[in-house]
């Protein structure tokens, strides 16, 4: 393949990556307004979030086989089939399930475009997996910051009606859309190496993979449940849960670009210790703040989070390499299942809070706080959970090594 073939491939992937961000980070800014619009309880929202990551599971589940037999191309095409759909279900949406609807189109969407990616991104990058691919991803931290600043300056700052807004999605779904249809895509690197169904299938069953689906689940959940319920968790610190959203996912952009130089002195094992580290503290820390300390407390989270997602896409392709495309379609589907399931999860533990402090006496703004406080303090626990799994399996591997 040609280098300019793989630099444009590369450059429409992110495209496609930064439609899938911008969807989450509109939804983080739209909890507000649709609860209100709708007349909707953090729960009953956290319900129509859902299944933009359930569907976002489905597609990757079902993304990851078809990727080698209908070859990535196609699952693009069907990426942006759930894109626009979605985007058009939103801007007519007139009640609940329709939101519910155009959900799970974009997550559909959503899933098809990491079905088809990372796997296209290990295949132009053989050598360089877990850099190119937190390289690659440096886009959805970004995207979450380019989504985040739009619908802060249209929402608050410019009260725009929130349907123009999401109609804006459709400028670079269009783009990724036409630069894909002109481009050749390569085979799989698993099919290139003459690695057998049966065997991808089989390598999916390694105790140690199965381990790693378990931690993605704690992972995906400690990063983008935090990220979709930040403004209601942070609503009694006293600054804009939108914008300390665009900071942390600033940070994660920043880490991701430099990812390089993190695995060469790290490697993913390593990388995934550091990362579940800073993530409890951080979590912690964003439990206990106000203000400025808030932000301060935001970056400590933003540098745990920073690599979770593509590194473990890293671990698995480098360790596991035979799991090949389904492996890592497993790995992001599982992942957004778990957010499917913690979202109305978080909702609830949010409602439960407020209205124990309501009932204790405690006015509604304060309440809001002292939920948000105690909703952090329960998702801490999964990070510190995986700092003891990741660290047990950095040692098992290098007693392994050893011998």
């Amino acid at each position: 393949m040609q280098a300019v073939n793989k630099n444009r491939l590369f450059l429409a992937s992110r495209i496609a990556l930064i439609v899938t961000a911008i969807t989450f980070a509109y939804r983080a800014a739209l909890e507000g307004t649709w609860g209100t619009e709708f007349h909707l309880t953090k729960e009953q929202i956290g319900w129509i979030f859902s299944p933009a990551f359930w569907g976002f599971t489905l597609a990757m589940i079902f993304g990851g086989p078809l990727c080698d037999i209908l070859g990535m191309k196609k699952l693009i095409g069907l990426a942006f089939t759930g894109h626009v759909a979605g985007i058009i279900i939103y801007i007519v949406a007139k009640d609940a399930t329709m939101l519910f609807i155009g959900t799970v189109c974009i997550g559909v969407g959503n899933g098809m475009v990491e079905a088809a990616c990372n796997p296209l991104v290990v295949t132009l990058y053989p050598e360089n997996k877990t850099t190119m691919l937190n390289k690659f991803h440096v886009w959805f931290p970004g995207g979450i910051v380019i989504g985040g600043i739009i619908s802060y300056l249209l929402l608050e700052k410019m009260h725009v009606d929130w349907r123009i807004m999401v109609g804006i999605l459709f400028i670079p779904a269009v783009i990724y859309g036409v630069l894909f249809l002109q481009l050749e895509f390569p085979k799989t690197e698993r099919v290139q190496k003459g690695i057998s169904t049966k065997a991808m299938f089989a390598s999916c069953l390694n105790p140690l993979y199965i381990i790693m689906i378990a931690c993605m689940f704690m992972t995906a959940a400690t990063e983008l449940g935090t990220g979709t319920w930040i403004g209601a968790l942070l609503s009694g610190a006293g600054v804009s849960g939108i914008l300390i959203l665009v900071f942390i996912n600033g940070i994660m952009a920043i880490g991701r670009s430099f990812a390089g130089t993190m695995v060469h002195r790290f490697n993913p094992n390593g990388m995934l210790i550091f990362s579940a580290f800073f993530a409890a503290i951080g979590l912690f820390l964003l439990s206990k703040s106000s203000g400025y300390a808030a932000i301060g407390s935001a970056a400590v989270f933003a540098v745990g989070i920073c690599f979770f997602w593509p590194t473990m896409l890293g671990f698995v392709s480098e360790y596991l390499p035979k799991t090949g495309a389904l492996g890592l379609s497993l790995m992001g589907g599982a992942g957004m299942f778990s957010v499917s399931l913690v979202l109305p999860i978080m909702g609830k533990w949010f409602d439960k809070a407020k209205a124990a402090a309501v009932a204790a006496g405690t006015d509604v703004a304060k309440a809001e706080g002292v939920a948000g406080t105690d909703t952090l303090l329960k998702v801490a626990i999964m990070p510190a959970i995986l700092l003891v799994i990741f660290t047990i399996i950095y040692f098992v591997r290098k007693n392994k090594a050893s011998k």
